[in-house]
């Protein structure tokens, strides 16, 4: 297992990562940034457990983020 770690306050909004991997994100309709969906949130950080299958699109998205705020360590 892996983890995709999101800095969702630094979040521009731009949607790619739904598009990306919309069973993964979403993009809120309170304040328009996305969400990492069931990530545990911690000091302002998302953190998502993910598997190997869902890797390879993971480290795509992290790669189109156009202010690198979503990171696979």
């Amino acid at each position: 297992m892996s983890k995709i770690i999101h800095y969702r306050n630094k979040c521009i909004g731009c949607g790619l990562c739904f598009e990306l991997q919309p069973a993964l994100w979403r993009m809120s309709k309170k304040d328009g940034k996305a969400t990492l969906l069931q990530a545990v949130e911690k000091k302002g950080i998302y953190i998502l457990e993910i598997n190997r299958y869902d890797m390879a699109l993971s480290m795509e998205t992290a790669k189109i983020c156009p202010v690198k705020i979503i990171k696979i360590p």
